[in-house]
């Protein structure tokens, strides 16, 4: 048997109406520039982790997310008006360090490419 495409597709659908609601309805200031990466749902469709990636210093990340979970109930009565699903998932939102993590794997490389070349 094949596995459901619906936590990820209600998870892209998802994505795309928080990203929306950041940009556009959240007034908080206290929420920097944001980006939503990612969307993942457990199997019964009732729990999301929302990732971010979020510019500023490690102060500013971490008072963007800390608002951003403190407004999950906001953002799941959008999410219930916007999107068509019996119920809408508990929301977490997580910061993405892929990108991060990515540009040290680069460095990395570059060290080690660099001291071959020599």
């Amino acid at each position: 048997m094949q596995p459901s495409r619906r936590p990820q597709r209600l998870g892209l659908q998802i994505q795309h109406e928080i990203s929306l609601m950041l940009s556009r309805n959240m007034k908080d200031r206290r929420i920097g520039f944001v980006t939503v990466t990612g969307v993942t749902l457990t199997p019964d469709l009732k729990h999301a982790r929302v990732f971010i990636s979020t510019m500023g210093s490690k102060e500013e990340k971490t008072v963007s997310l800390k608002t951003l979970n403190h407004a999950t109930g906001w953002i799941r009565r959008e999410l219930g008006q916007r999107i068509r699903t019996r119920f809408v998932p508990e929301l977490t939102f997580l910061i993405d360090n892929s990108q991060e993590y990515g540009e040290r794997i680069d460095r990395l490389l570059d060290e080690i490419h660099g001291k071959d070349n020599e």
